[in-house]
């Protein structure tokens, strides 16, 4: 089911606050090096602040030695992602669960979570449908994401499963936006310089 989109005013929410399990998609021209383009899954919002990982930026890394065991359930394209500017060395696994073992995973939505890798892959992996892991996460403090929004820096929208374990997330930007039809639509189709025109 769509949310519906206020698309004259970018970026809030237009059913609630709180952007827990949403797509934060970057209004174009966002100037921050980091997340130009980028389409961020929320995995918390609250009052204290708000952490996600940027869905688009595949890094070309396998994984490390200490995640070996994991690598065969890792999702096309079998590769880490970078997830965002803070804490580069830390890993987030989302993960797509069918029938989880209760204390293996936090849940972010239906059937996804963010899955601990410290577990033995052989305890959950009949559980595993999908895998994705992040290095760095994406982070804002109290209220800042809010202001975020405020500004039109980030479109909020609905998120399907299919974004968090797309097999070619390069173009990811561009498929949520055309997917929401109308002024969205044209927005993923127009050029990444638009002076140029």
């Amino acid at each position: 089911m769509r949310q519906n989109v206020d698309v004259s005013t970018p970026g809030i929410p237009s059913a609630e606050r709180w952007c827990k399990g949403k797509l934060l998609v970057a209004t174009p021209p966002l100037t921050d090096p980091n997340f130009d383009r980028t389409v961020v899954y929320v995995l918390e919002h609250t009052s204290d602040g708000a952490v996600g990982v940027v869905l688009n930026r595949p890094l070309g890394e396998r994984a490390p030695d200490e995640l070996h065991a994991w690598a065969e359930h890792i999702s096309a394209p079998g590769t880490l992602f970078a997830g965002g500017p803070v804490d580069e060395e830390a890993l987030i696994a989302l993960a797509r669960l069918q029938g989880a073992v209760e204390g293996s995973w936090s849940q972010v939505a239906e059937s996804l979570g963010s899955i601990d890798l410290m577990l033995d892959p052989l305890d959950v992996a009949q559980s595993v449908l999908a895998l994705r892991v992040f290095r760095g996460y994406s982070g804002w403090g109290a209220m800042q994401l809010d202001g975020e929004l405020a500004e039109g820096a980030w479109m909020v929208l609905p998120a399907e499963l299919t974004d968090v374990f797309c097999s070619d997330p390069t173009d990811l930007w561009r498929i949520v936006l055309r997917r929401q039809g109308g002024r969205l639509a044209w927005v993923a189709n127009a050029p990444d310089d638009l002076s140029a025109n």
